[in-house]
């Protein structure tokens, strides 16, 4: 026996210590959320980003893997505040720790009302908020042009609302306000309007209106004082704009209508909705437009049983549709759903969310409505 060593000492191999300090580690925190300013990132060409978190006391080297960076939710930057979901790994071999990151967002509202700012300046800069670009409203219009779907309710709305008001004559140019080929109907009609001659057949219009359904931002607002849980914009999103002002407003998730995005558009904005800390809603309508949801790897994907060209509603698009989408996501759906008969149908087919709008906005008692369509009524 070697009497010069206390026996009460425990003695240990280089690897069984380093592996005890890992088990002990990783097994004291587990998942955590980390907040600190992002310094020395780098993205390595392996695909890795390297990083590390800090505040003035200390600093904690971190990682992001190639895999997870797709679904970071918010790229880093040096210099902002962030707040890292992960786990606390350990290098045995350099007696180092590091967080392993799944998710990041933003800190506070700062960060991200600086990114809004900066696209402001830039579109600014492009001489779109120009005053010569401007026109003024005349007082009293002799007639309004209407850009808008001829089917949709907001043309009803808007002939209703100028009646009561104040009578005017009204002229429809009708258009799809989404969709492929949209934007390039209604910069078609515009220029149609702007070119009737003054003392025409057809009268000029005094002012153009450019709608689409819809709610607003203020709604959003409302919701987001009142719940925690997650809130969708739900939206036709054509512009990056539109994503900065989801995120500044609370929104947790945003809609991306598959028929009316090109596929660099549902790529860039599937990355942007990450980037800012949202998820996507993917809608589609048809076995082509699914195909081109799941190139971007979505985690919801919505099935709309309305045809968004004839407004019709088909409940059969659903059923059809849905054992092409793998089963691990989020399987949404959408449209149709007004009574409790169709929430079973739905559940029957697979569907592990339902998106309802219509059917609730459209009751006297929006709260018995919802209980109806639960089951609970």
């Amino acid at each position: 026996m070697d009497e010069s060593r206390p026996n009460n000492i425990p003695e240990y191999g280089v690897a069984d210590l380093a592996g005890a300090i890992r088990r002990t580690l990783e097994g004291a925190f587990g998942r955590l959320r980390l907040r600190g300013e992002i310094t020395e990132m780098k993205r390595y060409p392996s695909g890795h980003i390297y990083l590390s978190l800090k505040d003035q006391d200390a600093k904690i080297e971190a990682v992001i893997w190639k895999g997870s960076v797709r679904n970071i939710g918010t790229m880093p930057e040096n210099g902002v505040e962030m707040i890292a979901t992960g786990r606390i790994s350990t290098y045995a071999d350099r007696s180092k720790y590091q967080l392993v990151i799944e998710r990041l967002e933003y800190a506070g509202e700062g960060a991200l009302l600086a990114r809004i700012e900066a696209l402001r300046k830039r579109l600014l800069e492009e001489g779109l908020f120009d005053e010569s670009r401007k026109r003024p409203l005349p007082l009293l219009p002799r007639v309004i042009g209407v850009i808008t779907s001829e089917k949709g309710a907001v043309i009803q709305d808007i002939r209703t609302t100028i009646a009561r008001r104040f009578p005017r004559h009204i002229l429809l140019w009708p258009v799809a306000v989404q969709g492929q080929g949209a934007a390039e109907q209604i910069a078609a009609a515009i220029r149609g309007f702007s070119a009737l001659p003054a003392g025409g057949a057809v009268p000029r219009p005094d002012v153009l209106i450019v709608a689409r359904g819809g709610g607003s931002l203020e709604d959003l607002d409302a919701v987001r004082k009142r719940v925690t849980i997650p809130v969708l914009r739900k939206d036709f999103m054509v512009d990056e704009y539109q994503f900065f002002e989801a995120r500044a407003h609370g929104a947790d998730l945003v809609l991306l209508i598959v028929a009316g995005l090109s596929d660099s558009q549902l790529n860039e904005f599937a990355a942007l909705t990450n980037e800012l800390g949202m998820r996507a809603l993917v809608e589609v309508h048809t076995h082509q437009e699914l195909e081109r949801a799941l190139e971007i790897k979505p985690e919801l994907v919505g099935i709309n049983s309305r045809n968004l060209k004839t407004l019709e509603v088909d409940p059969k698009a659903f059923a059809e549709l849905l054992p092409q989408i793998p089963a691990e996501l989020i399987r949404v759906a959408e449209s149709g759903i007004s009574q409790r008969s169709d929430v079973e149908f739905a559940q029957r087919q697979g569907a592990d969310a339902i998106l309802v709008g219509e059917a609730l906005v459209t009751s006297a008692d929006q709260n018995l409505a919802m209980r109806t369509l639960l089951g609970q009524g």
